[in-house]
């Protein structure tokens, strides 16, 4: 079940490199056939030769020195088809796991924003890293192992039958009986394995949450309540690892039991049968290297199973995030995108959080093209659920959102959001240069572009006195930069993105008031022809706005320009009567 879930999704991959793969396995097959049934074979009857009473000696010479011949043929042929299945080898599995590596990526990032703020992102970074490296111990431990083994048992069982059919009869039944006790333990230990796997990703998981809240863990002196925490988290990994070994351990204890078992009938048979006059000392040396090759490759088998169960486990991890159903979903023949002017509608909007937290029921709201709005409101009145909804981040439980007449849910979320701007309260930089945080919504930006845009958003002062100016790195996150820097970085992020619509989500918190000043000059430009919703905790960024809606409880409470609402008396008063130092209290 495991393996044919995966196999759904790599097998598309691994057909575009099917000759290397195929190719691969026919080589290997004819190394191991030369290396270890020929060759074993040949040696047998050099031992016939050598082992045989005969007058004519020269004759003796003659037919060691043919032998020798093959055997070196022999030998050579597994060299040069070990040396062209490893070309293919390397051929193939480097450039699938760099597919892999692609796939997982874009399966993961094809997920709704939702998902993401359900998951740790450390383990997620783990389960799509565990993905690639676990698929290279499949394919590693199925070409070396299981049709290594495969190739040798058919060998062997083949030339045994013809040599030995006795022989050939006890291991065949042996070999049966093995391979399903063996199957019993292999199936067993998967849920312990499966279940390690998730263990050891909620420690990678644990890992990433504390590491990137360093700052908090410092301040808080929390490093001791930490470590039990975590503490707690690596116990529960030992406990399911600690089930997986030592079952592991009882495999291994009825492996080297059944082997033990069949080299002591196989031995006794032998004897018996050279007793006998019924084998001569070349088949029975024949035999006995077979089966020490057999136990060997066995042996190695269960080795093998346990680590290709470990793998099938951290990929069906994987497998299950591929196969989430997002809960944002585009249609199969989605709408051309009709946009005009940037008109938009909430109608009758109801939404409620899978927590089961009602949000809005029937919401209306009408933002006309053009218009600069601003949303105030206490923390939980919907005012960013209102910004997620229209970025499609959420759909509606019912009701419908539209610009310029068109149902949103019609057209696709990548074209949706190339025409909306968002900048946030926390900016969202990457561990890439200032240039590239930049460019990302517009990557083709030349130059000028790029320092103009840093100039509107008085980034271009700061980015001038670093030693790489626009090429700096700027560290996970932006660390490297103040939270007025990366802000700045976010801006001219926006100015540099000429869309219809802008949302600004308390995009100047993290300024001074000087800095502040200048950029609500540029925002005031940056505006200009555009639909615009500013998300406020700070009054005074909103009481230039066309209108300011005042949100409680998911319900609009009251509206109107900033003088309106103060000559209302009314709970836009009320905040801002309650401000300190610009922000609500």
């Amino acid at each position: 079940m495991f393996v044919k879930k995966i196999f759904r999704h790599i097998w598309p991959q691994i057909m575009k490199y099917k000759w290397s793969f195929f190719l691969a396995f026919l080589f290997y097959a004819f190394r191991i056939f030369f290396d270890s049934i020929l060759k074993t074979f040949y040696f047998k009857k050099i031992i016939d030769v050598i082992s045989t009473p005969s007058i004519i000696k020269g004759f003796v010479a003659h037919e060691l020195i043919y032998l020798v011949i093959i055997t070196f043929f022999i030998l050579l042929g597994g060299y040069i088809c070990s040396r062209f299945g490893a070309w293919c080898m390397v051929y193939f599995q480097s450039n699938l796991m760099r597919e892999l590596a692609d796939y997982s990526f874009g399966k993961i990032i094809n997920n709704s924003y939702n998902f993401f703020s359900n998951r740790f992102v450390g383990s997620l970074v783990a389960k799509s890293r565990r993905f690639v490296r676990a698929f290279e111990v499949m394919h590693d431990t199925f070409i070396f192992n299981f049709w290594s083994t495969f190739i040798t048992l058919l060998g062997i069982f083949i030339v045994l039958f013809i040599q030995a059919p006795l022989i050939a009869l006890v291991f065949f039944i042996w070999i049966f009986v093995y391979l399903f006790i063996i199957s019993f333990f292999i199936k067993t230990n998967m849920r312990y394995d499966i279940a390690k796997a998730e263990a050891d990703s909620r420690v990678g998981g644990r890992l990433a949450d504390v590491f990137s809240n360093i700052f908090a863990l410092k301040v808080f002196s929390a490093s001791s309540r930490e470590k039990i925490l975590f503490g707690g988290v690596t116990q529960n990994e030992q406990k399911h690892r600690d089930k997986s070994w030592y079952f592991k351990n009882k495999q291994d204890a009825m492996q080297a039991g059944l082997m033990t078992l069949v080299q002591t009938v196989v031995l006794y048979l032998i004897i018996k049968l050279w007793i006998a006059g019924s084998m001569n000392t070349g088949t029975v040396v024949l035999i006995q290297i077979y089966m020490v090759t057999v136990f060997d490759r066995l042996w190695d088998l269960g080795k093998a199973t346990t680590k290709f169960m470990e793998a099938i486990a951290d990929m069906n991890e994987v497998i299950d995030i591929f196969e989430v159903k997002s809960d944002i979903l585009d249609l199969e023949n989605p709408e051309v995108i009709k946009m005009k002017r940037g008109n938009i509608e909430f109608k009758n909007v109801s939404f409620i959080y899978d927590s089961g937290q009602d949000v809005f029921e029937n919401f209306n709201l009408t933002i006309k093209s053009g218009e600069k709005m601003g949303l105030v409101g206490h923390s939980g009145a919907g005012k960013s659920t209102i910004t997620k909804l229209l970025l499609r981040f959420m759909d509606v439980s019912s009701g419908a959102i539209e610009i310029d007449g068109q149902d949103i849910r019609n057209i696709t979320q990548d074209e949706l959001r190339k025409i909306i701007s968002y900048v946030p309260q926390e900016p969202m930089l990457f561990h890439r240069t200032i240039s590239e945080n930049i460019t990302y919504g517009k990557p083709n930006a030349t130059e000028e572009e790029i320092i103009s845009a840093a100039r509107l958003a008085h980034a271009h002062e700061f980015i001038s006195t670093i030693k790489n100016r626009y090429d700096t790195l700027v560290g996970e996150r932006g660390v490297k930069l103040s939270g007025g820097e990366r802000q700045r970085v976010a801006i001219a992020r926006v100015m540099l993105t000429k869309t219809p619509i802008l949302i600004l989500d308390e995009a100047t918190s993290s300024l001074d008031s000087i800095s502040e000043h200048y950029i609500q000059d540029a925002f005031n430009e940056l505006m200009k022809g555009k639909t615009t919703i500013v998300i406020a905790h700070r009054l005074s960024t909103v009481q230039k706005m066309d209108r300011i809606i005042v949100l409680d409880k998911g319900k609009i409470v009251e509206e109107g320009t900033h003088k309106e609402l103060l000559a209302k008396q009314g709970p836009y008063a009320d905040l801002w009567n309650h401000q300190t130092g610009g922000f609500l209290e």
